[in-house]
């Protein structure tokens, strides 16, 4: 693993068995961010629309579950896609699928295991969030062909991981109302702008092998970029809040404070900033729970 790679050793995930490492690595279970940030969409909608404090405790364990095990599914579906992609890319040329480690059959397997898990966490919800559940999945396989045929495949992102906005409020609610979509609209401005900067760690990379983002079609103009992007995400959580939990639009000044950071911080041409960056949205979402759960007391 010479160069810059964002594999992560370290913690329990090296302590696992030989045999077990490499599916994990493939699951990306070395790094959680992507499930926290899969995972916070919808823990925005469980804070705003569970009728009792134990629906939400029950509901926020689920879609903890759900997170981690299909962030890992949908890695593997997109490192299958890429794994030819991948070997010509310093970040991920190590990945298990690039670099051999594993099978294409080894992965559809782990897949199928990471997939009836999934379904086992989807069939405790009710009707209306195992609708949005399976819909999900058609989005998970057709993310990773975005970056080959649109400048814009973090909309295609933000459209997927921001699913669990209506899907955790259709399993808290039984149905739904307009503040989901607003919360829907919000996460997606977010991931947008967060996954513009972690594309920025490949941008040279996918030039050469024709790999199309929002980091290569805003280069130097990406801070602004993300400005828009932001501002909008903080409308739209503002506009959800506003009707129902105006007290807690006072306490988004925390989460829009950690969105301005970043956007001052970027550095384009520095990598490991890039995903430190990227990485620190874990606590922009956070916040931004805190401020919804703030509005309902």
């Amino acid at each position: 693993m010479d160069g810059f790679t964002d594999i992560r050793l370290g913690g329990w995930v090296g302590r696992l068995p030989a045999g077990f490492l490499p599916y994990a690595v493939l699951a990306r279970f070395d790094r959680p961010i992507g499930s926290w940030l899969l995972f916070l969409p919808g823990l925005w909608a469980i804070f705003f629309a569970a009728p009792t404090v134990g629906e939400a405790v029950w509901l926020t364990v689920l879609f903890g579950i759900g997170a981690v095990v299909m962030r890992g599914a949908g890695c593997v579906v997109n490192d299958l896609w890429d794994r030819k992609m991948d070997r010509q890319v310093e970040r991920t040329k190590a990945r298990p699928l690039a670099s051999g480690a594993l099978r294409p059959v080894d992965a559809l397997l782990f897949l199928a295991i990471l997939c009836a898990i999934g379904l086992a966490v989807l069939l405790q919800l009710n009707n209306a969030a195992r609708l949005l559940g399976v819909a999900s999945l058609a989005l998970v396989a057709l993310y990773p062909l975005a970056k080959r045929v649109t400048w814009w495949p973090q909309i295609v992102l933000g459209v997927t991981f921001g699913w669990g906005a209506p899907m955790g409020y259709a399993a808290a609610a039984g149905t739904l109302h307009w503040p989901a979509f607003w919360l829907y609209l919000a996460a997606i401005f977010w991931i947008l702008g967060y996954d513009t900067i972690y594309a920025h760690q490949d941008r040279e990379d996918d030039a050469l092998i024709g790999v199309k983002s929002t980091a290569r079609l805003f280069g130097a103009n990406t801070r602004p970029f993300l400005a828009v992007c932001y501002a909008a995400t903080m409308f739209f959580l503002a506009l959800a809040m506003a009707h129902f939990f105006w007290l807690g639009v006072l306490f988004l000044a925390l989460p829009a404070a950690l969105l301005a950071r970043q956007i001052l911080l970027l550095d384009i041409f520095a990598p490991a900033l890039c995903l430190a960056l990227f990485k620190s949205n874990r606590e922009v979402g956070l916040a931004v729970a805190l401020a919804i759960l703030i509005g309902r007391l």
